[in-house]
């Protein structure tokens, strides 16, 4: 038995069962189906091509949703001899019809309405069969559980708010899978000590299967896949399942955690995918522009600017994200203020990791220091022709 505390504990076959054996099928299952998804994706010519905007220089090819995808059923599937997982129905059918919507986007370019209505529509059968939405704030503003009419509306809201601001980080090398992988994680210890068995088993099963990816994706040349709008999508829409029953009035997390804030907690997780895509998003509609219109203006845009390597903008964007989760723990674990003062510091941290970093460095420039150690830390985070990103390339390349 594994005791985190007196009421959180897991046994080890919980443990292997629920999170090991999912996560390493995944991995091996994407580890595996990878090099022939490039190869198809390549002779087809299902690729990314370099522009204006886009920062690649070559074209990429773009099915690596599919890979994910793939390790993420066929490993359900091998745990489901072990686990008793038939709940992950949902989860898989939602993933399914996702990435085809993804995907499609991807090769005719579904219009922004189109692709939101289908979203709603997802988003509903999610709720319908898994009878979970946000219909309680658990104690933030001294509010409890939401009417109908309220709740049925905010979680399609939210939703498409989730995958959609997961889809639109997807700029740099690294980032979208690196930001879900984290957000797995910290998902999936939650679910886990509340034992919310079946959403430990699907944070475990997407952090496997993203994480080959993730490896071809920063490292590979020959290797390298982008995840597409299908893939962003399909986690975005994972995300919003994740946050759904983490809300929820039923939330075994929520009965799990005295004075836990879990609106604060699921924002604090994607917190500069929200707050950065809201921002971009209030930006063009000011310049009169559609929201939905591709620029060059949300945060891991600025760090390439100042210099960074692609990983270099994805690791310093994934731990601005971090330090809110980080934020967020001490102001509930170690402070044990309530879901409001955890909330305000959620947000506050939020916007100023995203609105107010890209304000304050746009106005920098080689006369101010932050600005210049920004410049060294940029400098040093292109490590591709160093040694040891060298080995890990040919290796990847490889294999």
């Amino acid at each position: 038995m594994i005791v985190f505390s007196s009421n959180h504990y897991i046994t080890w076959e919980m443990f292997f069962n629920g999170i090991l054996l999912p996560f390493f099928c995944a991995l091996l299952m994407t580890f595996f189906v990878h090099p022939s998804i490039v190869k198809i994706a390549t002779k087809r010519d299902l690729v990314d091509n370099p522009d204006a905007r886009k920062l690649q220089k070559h074209p990429i090819p773009v099915l690596g949703g599919i890979a994910v995808f793939w390790g993420i059923v066929v490993g359900a599937g091998v745990t489901s001899l072990f686990y008793n997982s038939f709940a992950l129905f949902t989860c898989i059918v939602a993933m399914t019809v996702t990435l085809f919507v993804g995907t499609a986007d991807d090769m005719i370019e579904i219009k922004p309405a189109m692709r939101i209505f289908l979203e709603l529509c997802i988003i509903a059968f999610i709720i319908k069969m898994d009878q979970t939405n946000m219909n309680d704030f658990h104690g933030l503003f001294g509010i409890g559980k939401l009417p109908v009419y309220l709740s049925l509306p905010l979680s399609a809201v939210a939703g498409c708010g989730i995958i959609n601001a997961i889809n639109m980080i997807d700029g740099v090398d690294g980032l979208s899978s690196g930001m879900c992988v984290m957000a797995c994680l910290v998902f999936g210890i939650f679910f886990t000590l509340a034992h919310d068995g079946t959403m430990a088993v699907m944070c475990a099963l997407a952090a496997g299967a993203l994480i080959p990816f993730f490896v071809h994706n920063v490292f590979g040349i020959k290797s390298k896949m982008f995840i597409g709008d299908g893939g962003s999508t399909m986690m975005g829409m994972l995300m919003v399942i994740f946050c759904l029953h983490i809300i929820d009035n039923d939330s075994k997390v929520a009965n799990s955690f005295t004075n836990m804030g879990v609106v604060a907690f699921c924002l604090s997780v994607l917190s500069v995918p929200v707050f950065d895509t809201l921002r971009v998003m209030m930006g063009r509609i000011m310049k009169g522009k559609s929201p939905f219109k591709p620029d060059k203006s949300h945060l891991h845009h600025l760090f390439i600017e100042i210099g960074f390597s692609h990983i270099g903008a994805a690791v310093s964007v994934i731990t601005l994200d971090f330090l809110n989760v980080l934020a967020w723990l001490f102001v509930y674990y170690g402070l044990e203020y309530g879901p409001t003062v955890q909330f305000i510091v959620v947000v506050l941290v939020g916007l100023f990791n995203t609105c107010g970093f890209y304000l304050i460095v746009r106005r920098m420039n080689h006369e101010h220091l932050p600005y210049r150690i920004l410049k060294k830390i940029a400098k040093w985070s292109h490590q591709e022709t160093w040694k040891w990103w060298l080995f890990v390339r040919g290796i990847v390349d490889r294999v």
